[in-house]
């Protein structure tokens, strides 16, 4: 394949992923990881993308750009779900658990739908959309008021009012990114307040997050990597970004999303 077919293919990937990573590339066009990098290199420089630890993104991934969730809930769903099962687990009946926005926890709160009397504090509308749907009556939904971001996150000092007087006894966390100096992040600076208190509420501090998100930062940190008690990421992970979070996480679950 030509320099210039591989590129083209590398550039629909990522727009059509929002992200590819190096070693995806390279095993699906049959090419050495430094080959990709080359190409990534050459198509960042003509601003057709941009290079992250790892692989790249849409140009439109900067600090502040936050995707709509459709066009995340699109993206990784195996891993989603294998973080989502997993976590589940953590959330026992009569427990007080807090959900933050996102479409890691959105698959989370469809593992929930069968605990019964639980309590869901949530700043998502599609995560209580899920319990909406069917509801079990033994289950307490908790919506916070809020201003909605492109992602259906609830956020602002109407949220962060709400969650001052919650104490929950897990709270689980999507992150746009983390990475090793920045931690964890988000793209939207309401958004980061609003986590902020979400995790002052909690008893546990619970991270969920694919392997896409390591080595991206948004623009505002609302927590250190060392904050959470625990992370859950799936085993896409390169082995760099592995020893990132084995050495700055209290614990981390890696979980496998293939047979």
């Amino acid at each position: 394949m030509l320099a210039a077919q591989r590129q083209a293919a590398i550039l629909e990937a990522v727009r059509r992923d929002g992200a590819v990573r190096v070693s995806d590339l390279a095993e699906r066009l049959s090419v050495s990881d430094m080959t990709i990098r080359r190409d990534l290199d050459a198509l960042a420089e003509s601003g057709l993308l941009a290079k992250v630890h790892g692989g790249a993104t849409v140009i439109g991934g900067t600090s502040t750009y936050e995707p709509g969730f459709a066009a995340k809930a699109a993206r990784e769903q195996a891993e989603k779900a294998a973080i989502a099962q997993a976590a589940a687990g953590l959330a026992q009946p009569g427990m007080a658990v807090g959900l933050s926005a996102g479409t890691t926890t959105w698959a989370l709160a469809r593992c929930l739908k069968g605990v019964p009397h639980l309590t869901v504090v949530t700043n998502s509308i599609r995560v209580a959309d899920v319990f909406h749907d069917d509801p079990d009556p033994s289950q307490t939904i908790v919506l916070t008021g809020g201003i909605r971001t492109p992602s259906d996150a609830l956020v602002g000092p109407v949220a962060a009012y709400t969650l001052q007087s919650m104490h929950l006894d897990v709270v689980f966390l999507g992150v746009h990114g983390i990475d090793e100096r920045a931690g964890f992040t988000t793209p939207n600076l309401m958004e980061s307040e609003t986590n902020r208190e979400l995790v002052k509420a909690g008893r546990r501090f619970v991270v969920l997050a694919d392997h896409t998100k390591i080595g991206v930062i948004g623009i505002s940190t609302f927590a250190p990597i060392g904050d959470a008690e625990l992370v859950v990421t799936d085993d896409g992970l390169a082995p760099d970004q592995e020893a990132v979070l084995r050495d700055h996480a209290r614990e981390l679950l890696v979980v496998p999303t293939s047979p």
